[in-house]
This record gives C-alpha cells, sequence and structure tokens, in this order.
C-alpha cells in the first residue's frame, strides 16, 4: 500500500458537486492498493500514519502526532498513486489492484485509523472526486508499507 500524507488546516471531498467528506486540521490522506497488499498492510500503515510526529509542539518541532493534536484525517482512495509513467506517455495502472481487492482494504486502513480514536472521513470509493486542502507548512510525505513497495 502508498499513501500520500499531507498536514493539511483544512480539506474536502465532492462527489457531483455534493461534499461528501470534510475536516480541519489535520491529515489528508489519499491510499492506493496494489496486488499484492494484504491486512498486514493495512494494519502497518494506520499504525505508522497515526504515530507520524509531524505537528509541531510549543518549541516549533515536528513532535507531535496527528493523534496528540486531535486531528482528523480525510481518506481518499487513489489508484493512481500505482501509475507507472516510464514508458511512453500513457500511465500504465497494471500495479493498481483491481477495485474488489482495493476497496475492502481501503475501509480496513480507514477502520483501524477509527480504532485509535480518529476521525475519519472519506470520498467516495471509485467515484470521480474533487479534492480541497489547504496544505500546511507544506508538508507532504510518502509511506509506503513493506509489502506495497512497487
Amino acid at each position: 500500500m502508498r499513501v500520500v500524507v499531507q498536514r493539511c488546516r483544512e480539506a474536502q471531498v465532492n462527489v457531483a458537486g455534493e461534499m461528501v467528506g470534510a475536516i480541519g486540521p489535520g491529515l489528508m490522506l489519499l491510499v492506493g492498493v496494489t496486488h499484492e497488499d494484504t491486512e498486514q498492510d493495512a494494519a502497518y500503515l494506520a499504525e505508522k500514519i497515526a504515530g507520524l510526529r509531524i505537528f509541531e509542539d510549543e518549541a516549533g518541532k515536528m513532535n507531535l502526532a496527528v493523534t496528540e493534536i486531535v486531528g482528523e484525517i480525510l481518506s481518499v482512495s487513489q489508484f493512481t498513486l500505482y501509475g507507472d509513467c516510464r514508458k511512453g506517455r500513457r500511465p500504465n495502472f497494471m500495479a493498481a489492484a483491481r477495485p474488489e481487492t482495493a476497496e475492502p482494504l481501503y475501509e480496513r486502513f480507514n477502520e483501524l485509523l477509527r480504532a485509535k480514536g480518529l476521525t475519519v472521513e472519506t470520498g467516495v470509493f471509485g467515484a470521480e472526486m474533487d479534492v480541497e486542502l489547504t496544505n500546511w507548512g507544506p508538508v507532504t510525505l510518502i509511506v509506503d508499507s513493506p509489502g506495497g513497495e512497487s
């Protein structure tokens, strides 16, 4: 699994002109799943992301996790994270898992974040979405699970 993590002041996702998820300060996550991913990958990433110390403490150091600032999460499925652009001009998405594999792992990942006490808003799996955010910093990281590196 691969997650693009963006520290944000606010974020929202709209489907067909209707807002389906919105958060205040926290993390905007774009989540991709590849063929070999398992529930262990989802658990690894939920643990890693919940504990990422990328929020500033009183001294201005990145020392606090989203759980410590009582931040929220907006999680959006993103199969294009596994797009391969090395050949030609059209990305190849062969490394992205099929929806019947990806959706349950994406949902499980979100459940595991909620189990850590986090508020998790989501987009709509497989839908065309408009995502807005105010990136804070900016801080953007790419986090791969051990089995999801492609």
